[in-house]
């Protein structure tokens, strides 16, 4: 497994590289410059501003200057957000986004998981129904009218919670369910298909046979195997969860990555937009190879390759 773990980080060091670079020739390729918000700039004056952040040159020679301080932990001056660097706002970034990421990737998991038995168990029953019901309604409404209903009902006409903000644990509970709700459905109607298809195998009939408590049975022996589908989906669960967050974290005003990469894009901040395209892509790929680790760990019939 340690020379799988290690032969995937290395295969991941050039991906993250060419990302990397694609990223900054088409942010620098957009009609404009970062400046060009500025009104009557000079040219001398543009060319020392360029000159400080090392745009003055070819556009391969950019690329290379870039990628060269990039590779010694570097990731620039934020054209947007002067006089601060990328890896002070990432620094402080970073850590709500990944905060609201885990706890609603939990949230989903966890509730996916319950809706989905629950209703593959009471099958073509009231339960059965209600639950697919309310996934059927939690894929189709988007985040950005979840987020302004939970709003509506929790923080003004309920005022249970807060309805915007970070800091206390009260203030994540609001977007972290938002920001589930679309994945609780989806991982609700993948258990549900593989629980019944579970359900109906032969271990299970026999399972019940030696007379084991249904609860037994579901939990310890159908469960462990109708999950593994949903442990393939946690990968792209984990980028959805992270790329929906931008949404999420403008509705309810977080101080995470979302705001700074809606504002970097609309005012081409090539190194902000650099910087946290980076932090997606290696997430994304932690994530991916966790993922393969745990579906070998539950099945060891599965051969990492």
């Amino acid at each position: 497994m340690l020379a799988f773990i290690v032969r995937r980080l290395l295969i991941a060091l050039p991906i993250l590289l060419a990302v990397l670079v694609l990223t900054f020739l088409l942010t620098r390729l957009m009609p404009g410059n970062p400046f060009s918000s500025e009104r009557d700039i000079p040219k001398p004056i543009l060319a020392a501003i360029e000159a400080k952040y090392n745009l003055d040159g070819t556009l391969p020679e950019q690329c290379a200057s870039y990628i060269g301080g990039v590779l010694q932990g570097d990731l620039g001056l934020s054209t947007q957000y002067r006089n601060r660097t990328v890896n002070e706002i990432l620094a402080q970034t970073v850590p709500v986004s990944m905060t609201l990421g885990v706890i609603a990737f939990l949230v989903a998991l966890t509730g996916g998981v319950i809706l989905g038995s629950l209703a593959a168990v009471n099958h073509n029953q009231p339960a059965d129904r209600l639950a697919m019901l309310a996934a059927l309604f939690g894929i189709s409404i988007p985040n950005f009218v979840v987020g302004p209903l939970l709003v509506l009902a929790f923080a003004l006409l309920i005022p249970i919670f807060p309805p915007s903000g970070w800091g206390t644990p009260a203030q994540i509970i609001l977007p972290a369910i938002c920001l589930a709700i679309p994945f609780i459905a989806s991982i609700a109607r993948l258990t549900r298909t593989s629980m019944l298809e579970t359900l109906g195998a032969d271990y299970v009939r026999t399972a019940r046979a030696k007379g084991l408590a249904e609860r037994t049975v579901i939990f310890k022996h159908a469960l462990k195997v109708a999950i593994l589908p949903v442990v393939s989906y946690c990968g792209p669960l984990a980028a959805a969860i992270l790329t929906g967050g931008i949404v999420v974290e403008q509705i309810f005003a977080i101080p995470g990555m979302g705001p700074f990469f809606v504002n970097s894009v609309l005012n081409k901040d090539v190194f902000m937009i650099g910087g946290i395209v980076l932090v997606y892509s290696s997430l994304l790929i932690f994530f991916n190879l966790l993922v393969d680790v745990t579906y070998f760990l539950l099945d060891r019939r599965v051969k990492l390759a």
